[in-house]
Parts: C-alpha cells; sequence; structure tokens
C-alpha cells in the first residue's frame, strides 16, 4: 500500500494491493501503518444510480473517514471546511469503484458526499469518530461559491441533503 497526496492538503489517495486469480480478487484495503488514526466506527451506504449523499460534516467531533467502495461506481467529493486552511471552500473529486486500486482518505474538517454512478453501489465508510447527530450538518450539493462539476443536473436528494448550508455558513 501507498499514500498519494492530492492538490488539497490533508486528502491522500491510499493505493491498495489487489491479487486476482481466476476465482476473482483479493484486496487489501487499510494499514493503520499508513495513517496514523484511531478509527473508531465503521458503516456502509446502499445507494442507486443518481443519489448523491452529502455534503455531510460534523462541527463538532469532527470525523476523519476512508472512503472505499465495495460495488459500483461513485464520484467522491471532498471539500475543504477547515476555516484557517488556504484552501477553504475549495474542492477535491475523483472517481472511484470496486475495480479501484484505492481508497480515498478524507481528514477532519472536510465535508464528504458522494454521486452513485452505476445501477447501485455500496460504500464503506471508516469513520474516526462516532456519529454525533447534533451537530451533524450538510454543505449544499450545488453550492453557488464550491461550484462542484456534477455530472448531472436533477440528483436523488435526503430531506437533509436538499437543504444544505451554503459556504459562508461555515466561515
Amino acid at each position: 500500500m501507498k499514500i498519494k497526496n492530492v492538490n488539497i492538503s490533508g486528502l491522500k489517495i491510499i493505493k491498495t494491493k489487489m491479487f486476482f486469480d481466476k476465482r476473482g480478487f483479493f484486496k487489501e484495503i487499510f494499514k493503520n501503518n499508513l495513517i496514523k488514526k484511531d478509527f473508531k466506527f465503521d458503516v456502509m451506504s446502499l445507494s442507486r444510480k443518481d443519489v448523491i449523499r452529502g455534503l455531510h460534516i460534523q462541527t463538532k467531533r469532527p470525523q476523519a473517514k476512508v472512503i472505499t467502495v465495495v460495488y459500483g461506481k461513485i464520484m467522491d467529493v471532498a471539500v475543504d471546511l477547515r476555516k484557517n486552511s488556504k484552501t477553504f471552500g475549495k474542492y477535491y473529486s475523483l472517481i472511484i469503484s470496486d475495480k479501484s486500486e484505492y481508497s480515498f482518505y478524507v481528514p477532519e474538517g472536510f465535508a464528504h458526499g458522494f454521486l452513485c454512478l452505476s445501477d447501485k453501489c455500496v460504500v464503506h465508510y471508516k469513520c474516526s469518530e462516532y456519529r454525533h447527530k447534533e451537530s451533524e450538518t450538510t454543505l449544499h450539493w450545488r453550492d453557488q461559491k464550491v461550484k462542484i462539476k456534477w455530472p448531472i443536473k436533477k440528483p436523488i436528494l435526503s430531506k437533509k441533503d436538499k437543504i444544505g448550508k451554503n459556504l459562508d455558513f461555515f466561515r
């Protein structure tokens, strides 16, 4: 496994190892010695095509996450909401699938979300902190200052995600 930094400080792509044979594949997903973080909580989601989940952040008890696609294909997005960051309000996106040889590390202070690009997708999240419902909030998926280039105009959204906050709320 190897770590690749991207153009926003803190975000990392974890290059995983996949081993193929006639039965299929075996994939290493995470090793603690690469990202020295105490991950307390693992969750999975199942989404159908055109669902956007996010862009979520916990303002108290912030979470770092390792995102891995177990099935399907997603456009994964992280938005820097760290108040003193030089890249506040900037985003990074990438396409991840079950065939990808990588996972995506999103540190504390970033809003995170994804768009399901395949008929269905199963996404595994490794989280450094437990869910803290009282401090959960959402950055609006179509915030006019962040300007994420989503490849969809009318996604399927939860009620919470439809009424996300604008970027200025997080300053």
